[in-house]
């Protein structure tokens, strides 16, 4: 059976534990090492209130060399004062002491209850349990997988594998999400890693690329975290002719990165916090790139419309009305919709359509709403998925 977990990637090591963070006694420690050091980058979350380890790790990430990851869930390690900062820095040494790395060398990202301290010491006393556990293997980074989730019912993860200079490469990846996902930084955690040899410039450039037309575009509640963190390291064990410019091979890897975060998303989203099934939204004729990323994502947001998808309602009304709450410059007169390839709404007017077709539609696991706002040239797009009630009972019960 072929690895498809973190590990997939030549050069790395992973182990996922139970420390005592959740009371659940589910996994709630991951480590990830790579012990001769990978490149890294990072993209982060644009809240203006961040979490401890996200300030440490945006410092630590412009390091030239990375030797691990660490992540515990359970607690965000958010508004957590000086206290939440020391904690951060601890957990970033215990790893390197027991890496015999550099503690700046170390990434960190947490997710959880926000306003709690972390148990400090029944953390770091599981940084030694899972550094002796680190493996190479599936199961290893299946529990890596398992030790990042909150409210998630299932992992995520997804490998791509091509060549590159003749030369076997490999990008894996994991994340954790399932609630308080809004498309400014929309990867809640996510951890990439890759065997390719690229330099540093580039390796950010293609993550924040791939970010942006994948995770970056998909919606669940609007709601930004506090924590997000997307990291990628890249090992060079492929033994690959290093990366150096955008070349052919450049854009070849990029192609497979942007693959495995749009694949990341779409379990993302199809695992949402009690949703049953996810849509696109495209917009077309805008009259800017902004105006028709503002319409898709209100379109995706509007909780109405999410409701009508949830009860395959082919609702067209609520749709148009989300396009034109937004702000953004459409003709009503010119404006169109469809839901999958049926025209409900042409030229400001209904059309005559079969309901009970689109329904059907609406009922697929994905669909795409696309709408024409008739005032320009531009078009994007966003990721949503439906409202149930049983978003309401999880909010509800977790605990805060």
């Amino acid at each position: 059976m072929a690895n498809n977990t973190i590990t997939a990637a030549k050069g790395f090591w992973a182990a996922g534990v139970h420390c005592g963070v959740k009371k659940s006694g589910k996994l709630d420690l991951a480590l990830l090492a790579c012990p001769t050091g990978a490149t890294a980058a990072a993209v982060f979350t644009t809240n203006k209130i961040v979490a401890a380890p996200v300030t440490i790790c945006k410092k630590h990430v412009k390091s030239s060399k990375v030797y691990a990851v660490v992540i515990n869930s359970g607690n965000a390690n958010a508004c957590t004062g000086s206290a939440g900062m020391k904690n951060a820095i601890a957990i970033c040494n215990k790893v390197a002491g027991e890496l015999n790395a550099n503690p700046h060398s170390v990434l960190i990202a947490s997710t959880g209850i926000i306003g709690k301290q972390l148990p400090i010491r029944k953390v770091t006393a599981g940084i030694t349990k899972a550094a002796k556990q680190l493996r190479n293997g599936q199961r290893a980074g299946s529990d890596f997988a398992k030790a990042i989730m909150t409210t998630d019912t299932k992992c995520k993860q997804a490998v791509r594998r091509f060549e590159i200079s003749g030369k076997k490469v490999a990008i894996a990846a994991t994340a954790k999400g399932a609630g308080m996902i809004g498309p400014n930084m929309a990867t809640t955690i996510t951890v990439i890693t890759t065997d390719i040899a690229i330099t540093k410039l580039l390796l950010a450039h293609a993550l924040k690329a791939a970010v942006g037309v994948s995770l970056n575009k998909l919606t669940v509640d609007g709601h930004q975290s506090t924590n997000d963190t997307a990291v990628i390291m890249a090992s060079g064990a492929a033994g690959n002719r290093p990366v150096t410019s955008p070349c052919p091979r450049y854009r070849k890897f990029a192609k497979a990165l942007t693959e495995v975060c749009a694949d990341l998303t779409r379990q993302m989203a199809l695992d949402a916090e009690g949703a049953t099934r996810m849509f696109t939204v495209v917009v077309k004729g805008a009259a800017t790139k902004a105006d028709a990323c503002k319409a898709a994502r209100a379109v995706a947001d509007y909780n109405l419309v999410k409701c009508a998808v949830h009860g395959a309602d082919p609702n067209w009304g609520r749709i148009i009305c989300a396009a034109g709450s937004c702000g953004v410059k459409l003709y009503p007169d010119k404006m169109s919709c469809k839901i999958g390839d049926i025209t409900v709404f042409r030229n400001g007017r209904p059309t005559k359509f079969d309901a009970k077709k689109a329904s059907k539609v609406i009922s697929r696991t994905g669909h795409t709403i696309t709408i024409d706002l008739g005032a320009g040239k531009y078009t994007d797009f966003c990721f949503g998925c439906d409202l149930s009630a049983d978003y309401v009972k999880i909010n509800a019960d977790y605990h805060t």
